[in-house]
């Protein structure tokens, strides 16, 4: 009996015709119809224009790359390998926000956001004409609602630090949230002025340094908008949404970058999921205090190195004489990274300045790094709050030491000197 006729099998053995497009990158279009202006920092989404980065057909698109980020390449893989159609169209509905966000006054501020999107999450309101047109116009923010449970909010709540009651914390410890996905976007002059530098130069950096991936960004200096295929964003809201954008609203919580072995695994070598924990229960507290808890969840695994390096380092810091410092911390980093951080905080505010905050009352971090560029981009830091010292690993001692002694917040305490040459940390076999 032959087996059926799978829409795999299908698409693999003979493509679509009308799917078979050439995405010009040499030249902009000099005749024709031409792509729908973006006109960044415009007020309003019909002002500023649809981002698309779908290439169903050409003439419509108006931006560098394709959306879905670090998982753009794995939807072309699926396309090439005859799993979806690349004809297909997402159906949009129902797929609208579970709670309002915005608009607020940083959206049309061309200097406030320079890597998202803040209409990304209303595409199918704003530019429904458009995709009735026939435009594949699609959403790079989505907007839901969740329960979280984690065992060190369980262990707070009995502590008595977190009161379970309300619509917040439920009595199993389950915490109502709202929660975030946000895809980059990248608007090139903006990112160019945040970081000092000429657009030409960032255009030639990106194109070069990928390998050539994106020819645009050295082809069409007309295109000002890029959806690089890096990680994006996840943003965890507690208490009521609707508050945020009000400076009345009292604001508590933490930017967290990924670390995947101590967030999911639980590794002890870092205080990342501490601190991450710690952040949520910041967040907690200030919404059960009427305020809007929140946390921003970057995806820079190993301060955005890879975790094919972060590993390196491990290894090279554990096998070094002498054993694992905290002295030579950052410098075992570089040996192997050529840098000590390239999670580039300059970009990091936009999110908060999406999420209309211009104060935050209560920030869960130790970063100089974070709070500097959340000041310098007009955010207030009302109180900063470091990780209370019975959260740390015994070995994660030597990662606090070293991030002390290079300037990290620490509540007034200064650094010393005499424990940054004495902390250690197990060796690789122990």
């Amino acid at each position: 009996m032959p087996s059926p006729d799978t829409s795999a099998t299908k698409f693999a053995a003979e493509p679509p015709k009308s799917a078979k497009h050439i995405v010009l990158t040499s030249h902009p279009p000099k005749s024709g119809p031409q792509p729908l202006r973006i006109e960044w920092g415009a007020g309003g989404a019909q002002a500023r224009g649809p981002v698309v980065g779908t290439v169903g057909n050409p003439q419509h698109r108006n931006v560098i790359g394709t959306h879905s980020g670090s998982y753009m390449l794995y939807r072309a893989l699926a396309v090439a390998a005859g799993a979806l159609s690349p004809l297909h169209k997402p159906d949009l509905t129902n797929t609208a926000p579970a709670e309002p966000i915005g608009p607020f006054a940083q959206w049309s501020d061309p200097e406030k956001i320079v890597s998202l999107d803040p209409f990304g999450h209303m595409v199918g309101e704003a530019f429904g004409g458009l995709i009735a047109q026939g435009y594949d116009i699609r959403p790079t923010i989505a907007v839901t609602r969740a329960h979280i449970n984690m065992p060190e909010l369980q262990d707070a709540i009995a502590a008595g630090r977190i009161k379970p009651g309300g619509r917040i914390v439920e009595a199993n410890g389950d915490v109502r949230t709202t929660k975030v996905a946000i895809e980059p976007v990248w608007y090139l002059p903006g990112i160019a002025k945040r970081f000092g530098i000429a657009e030409t130069e960032l255009r030639s950096g990106l194109f070069e340094y990928t390998g050539g991936m994106f020819p645009e960004l050295v082809t069409r200096p007309d295109m000002k908008v890029f959806l690089p295929p890096i990680g994006g964003t996840t943003v965890y809201l507690f208490g009521d949404v609707s508050k945020l954008g009000d400076p009345k609203t009292k604001i508590g919580g933490r930017v967290h970058d990924e670390c995947n072995g101590s967030d999911v695994f639980g590794s002890d070598i870092c205080t990342c999921r501490p601190y991450l924990a710690h952040g949520i229960e910041v967040a907690i507290e200030t919404a059960q205090q009427d305020g809007v808890g929140f946390i921003v969840y970057n995806r820079k695994e190993g301060r955005a190195l890879g975790e094919v390096t972060k590993f390196l380092v491990y290894n090279a810091r554990k096998r070094q004489e002498g054993g694992d410092q905290a002295a030579t911390y950052f410098k075992r980093t570089e040996c192997v990274a050529g840098v000590q951080d390239m999670r580039f905080q300059e970009l990091m505010p936009d999110v908060i300045h999406w999420l209309g905050i211009s104060r935050i009352d209560r920030f869960a971090s130790m970063s100089n790094m974070k709070s500097e560029a959340l000041t310098r981009s007009g955010i207030e830091i009302v109180e900063q709050v470091e990780i209370p010292q019975g959260l740390v690993p015994a070995d994660a001692n030597v990662e606090m030491e070293a991030k002390k002694a290079a300037g990290y917040f620490t509540g007034g305490t200064p650094p010393d000197a005499r424990k940054l040459a004495d902390t250690k940390g197990r060796g690789l076999d122990s």
